[in-house]
């Protein structure tokens, strides 16, 4: 079951060293099948600034860019988690796995199949999709 009403979660990777907190308003996350995302098993929520908080891990992220090189895919160089990045889609944006909030909260989120192995014929799907309050219309 899906979560209607907004909420407030912190997660972060195996380890520990980082931690977030991140405002979601709509329950919603996309799964994308490009070779990247399919290995990392992220589930993406992209977020505004204003609703990301990095809590701690700073010092510990190591970022990995590869083809365009506009994501910037953070990972903890200690477990090697990637529990959030800078999407080539959003870049001003943060992209949350979900799979990496506390708790058992994977039910409270709708998830939606994106089809990034043909990203470029697919993107204006994933663009119009942000939580709310960000330049992006819903």
């Amino acid at each position: 079951m899906t979560q209607e009403k907004p909420g407030t979660y912190e997660g972060g990777c195996h380890c520990g060293a980082v931690r977030f907190r991140v405002v979601v308003d709509k329950h919603e996350a996309d799964e994308c099948n490009c070779s990247i995302c399919k290995k990392k098993g992220f589930l993406h929520l992209i977020v505004t600034p204003e609703k990301f908080t990095l809590l701690s891990g700073d010092d510990v992220l190591t970022t990995y860019r590869f083809n365009t090189g506009v994501a910037k895919h953070l990972f903890c160089s200690i477990c090697g988690i990637h529990s959030f990045y800078r999407p080539r889609s959003h870049p001003n944006d943060y992209d949350v796995n979900v799979l990496c909030l506390d708790g058992n909260v994977l039910s409270k989120f709708r998830i939606i199949p994106f089809d990034g192995a043909n990203w470029e014929e697919n993107i204006e799907q994933l663009q119009s999709r942000v939580q709310p309050s960000g330049e992006t219309e819903q």
